[in-house]
């Protein structure tokens, strides 16, 4: 099976083209060093609507292995990835984010103040990453060994108990 990823930036500045996108860049790269073949990124403003049409496409058109968004899980009133994210997922998976904050805190006290989530729509995976680069490789490094398991699990190429079945690769 091939492992195929999506990265959503959420930055009104980045998408007015007035700040450079180094957070989602550090996703792809982390991404393709495990496997995964990067199909869609894209900049997006800080907007409920148009976040969540984002994800809804990359599930359900693109129908992509694993979406990363990156920013918008702060506290700033334009700040809406995890409502937008949780208005299209099916089923939660808490323990990514959670993991993604117990690494943070392990670094920063704030890091209990990030709000990301994460979760199933049909067979994607969706996972919220803080905006900044640091942020996320230290977020995303935390969880991204276990991700493929998951997805494998979910798209019904491996058993529940770790066994691979057809096509399994143990990407992550």
């Amino acid at each position: 099976m091939e492992m195929t990823a999506a990265v959503l930036t959420m930055s009104d500045k980045g998408y007015e083209g007035l700040r450079q996108d180094t957070s989602g860049s550090a996703i792809c790269q982390m991404l393709e060093a495990a496997g995964y073949r990067i199909v869609h990124q894209e900049i997006l403003p800080d907007d409920f609507d148009a976040i969540a049409s984002a994800l809804k496409a990359c599930a359900d058109e693109r129908k992509v292995c694993l979406v990363v968004t990156t920013g918008g899980t702060g506290f700033a009133p334009r700040d809406v990835t995890p409502e937008a994210t949780a208005s299209v997922l099916e089923r939660f998976t808490p323990g990514i984010p959670e993991a993604m904050r117990a690494e943070s805190m392990r670094i920063t006290p704030r890091g209990m103040l990030s709000r990301e989530t994460a979760g199933i729509r049909g067979q994607t995976l969706i996972v919220n990453c803080p905006g900044s680069e640091k942020a996320v490789r230290e977020c995303l490094g935390a969880v991204l060994p276990a991700l493929g398991h998951g997805i494998e699990i979910l798209r019904g190429v491996a058993g529940e108990c770790g066994s691979h079945g057809k096509g399994g690769h143990g990407h992550g």
